[in-house]
């Protein structure tokens, strides 16, 4: 990658002038991340309301857009697509340039995607689903992560397609001299595969009926984290840690790999959902292999990135975002494990539907996902003209959500424990339920430093000093020869 990068070059490589930043689309960055902020409260709120109603099940009365399976769609949908989303999205329009050496494909399209993400894909989504609508195609579809009716996914389709002109496009467009840097790799992966995966995962399951449809959906599962969160995350990871330290990654030969093994393995994961299913076995081993080699893969890029930060602990320290993307990336190592493990036909037995998944799931999106995609946009916006930045409503933020997400997952691991010993055991079922009450209420008092984090995030971006320094070069430092590019 021949095009300028930030900071001071190692003194065996030449040190080339710094050459003018690609125009960057700065209010396209605060407009996806401000409504990622947003959404994120809300969906965090619907969290809440969906916990309580399992300690007080009377909670908000019996209207039908109020009861707990409609509280949770809007929780899990407006996660992956209000707050994820936007977050991706805002995240793109500030490293995309960057690494294309070019401005995204256009500003037009910018707020066309915007506009349809929110006005047209989230907040619709959120009404039918209060709604409870009969049509097919303005319908709840009980598909899990694909609640959304189908005629907002027709709406996401078309979104993606936009987002993968928008972000691959300048790639594309202009011939890479040295080869792409991985961030770059890990935004058009993500774009195209998600792409792909939609439709298969919230249109066949509708039309395939039983367990191939089953099947279909038990992908989608995991494609909607292995293939839309989990690149675009890492794309934030592998730019930030280097554009933050001034040093080039440890090793590009181990990021290829670490992306190959992603997109090669994580498609077959899902089926690991169905385990002692009517799926047939061989595919149910297939998911369960895929699985373990998935962690592997896991151990090398966290590997990678965690030796790009050796000797850093300072700077991981005091850069707030910097160590927002640090604690990312070792949880995602933890659920990683967590995952590959819990795939095991015994451990799966055991832990079935029980509150450990629940955990898992939280640490998955919560801790690897939010913590990585938060320090993405306080990065940015750190690097944005004249933007407001409060460094100490930042720090706050980071502990509050950090205590939040570890009481959750410490407190539901242990209750799913309880839950899985009684369910073997001759007790009465409702014993697990009693013996939950206390693992919930604990739950419960978890979103209170959660919601007051995200307040504190939010805070971060519209209080404070305004950044009057001049724009500087942050995209990441890397070396001169690209192996496997």
């Amino acid at each position: 990658m021949n095009n300028p990068v930030a900071g001071p070059a190692p003194s065996s490589q030449t040190v080339e002038p710094l050459s003018p930043l690609a125009r960057i689309d700065y209010d396209l960055v605060k407009a996806h991340a401000l409504a990622a902020v947003i959404t994120l409260f809300l969906s965090g709120v619907a969290g809440l309301l969906v916990a309580l109603k399992l300690t007080l099940p009377d909670l908000l009365g019996s209207h039908a857009a109020l009861t707990w399976g409609r509280l949770r769609y809007d929780h899990t949908q407006g996660i992956f697509f209000g707050w994820l989303g936007n977050a991706f999205f805002a995240c793109c329009y500030h490293m995309v340039p960057r690494l294309a050496d070019r401005p995204i494909l256009s500003r037009k399209l910018g707020w066309a995607i915007f506009f349809l993400w929110n006005l047209g894909v989230l907040l619709p989504g959120w009404l039918l689903v209060s709604l409870g609508l009969d049509n097919p195609w303005l319908a709840i579809q009980s598909i899990e992560w694909a609640e959304f009716p189908m005629a907002i996914d027709v709406l996401v389709v078309i979104g993606l397609l936009l987002v993968c002109a928008q972000f691959a496009g300048p790639f594309l467009l202009k011939r890479q001299q040295g080869g792409l840097y991985i961030s770059a790799w890990y935004l058009i992966g993500g774009a195209i595969f998600s792409l792909l995966a939609y439709p298969m995962g919230n249109f066949v399951p509708v039309f395939v009926p039983g367990a191939q449809g089953a099947a279909f959906s038990g992908l989608w599962i995991h494609d909607a984290v292995g293939l839309f969160v989990t690149p675009f995350v890492l794309a934030i990871a592998y730019y930030i840690i280097p554009a933050a330290t001034n040093r080039p990654i440890y090793s590009h030969f181990l990021s290829m790999i670490g992306f190959w093994f992603l997109f090669f393995f994580y498609p077959l994961n899902g089926t690991h959902h169905y385990v002692y299913s009517a799926i047939p076995m061989d595919a149910q081993k297939a998911a369960i292999i895929a699985s373990v080699y998935l962690g592997m893969d896991v151990i090398l890029v966290v590997f990678n990135q965690l030796m790009s930060l050796r000797g850093q602990s300072a700077k991981v320290a005091s850069d707030v975002p910097l160590r927002f993307v640090w604690t990312g990336i070792v949880m995602y190592l933890i659920v990683s494990l967590q995952g590959a493990f819990q795939a095991l036909m015994p451990v799966n037995k055991l832990t079935h539907f029980s509150d450990w998944v629940i955990a898992h799931s939280h640490l998955a999106m919560l801790g690897f996902a939010t913590f990585v995609a938060a320090g993405g946009i306080a990065h940015a916006w750190q690097r944005m003209p004249n933007a407001r930045y409060d460094a100490a409503a930042m720090n706050w933020a980071y502990w509050l959500i950090t205590t939040g997400l570890l009481l959750m997952f410490i407190t539901l691991t242990a209750g799913g424990l309880v839950q899985a010993h009684l369910w073997e055991s001759p007790a009465p079922w409702m014993d697990s339920v009693r013996a939950s009450l206390t693992y919930w209420w604990i739950r419960d008092l978890s979103a209170l430093p959660l919601l007051l984090g995200f307040i504190a995030f939010y805070l971060g971006l519209t209080t404070g000093p305004r950044n009057h320094s001049p724009v500087v070069l942050t995209a990441p430092v890397t070396q001169s020869n690209f192996a496997g590019a």
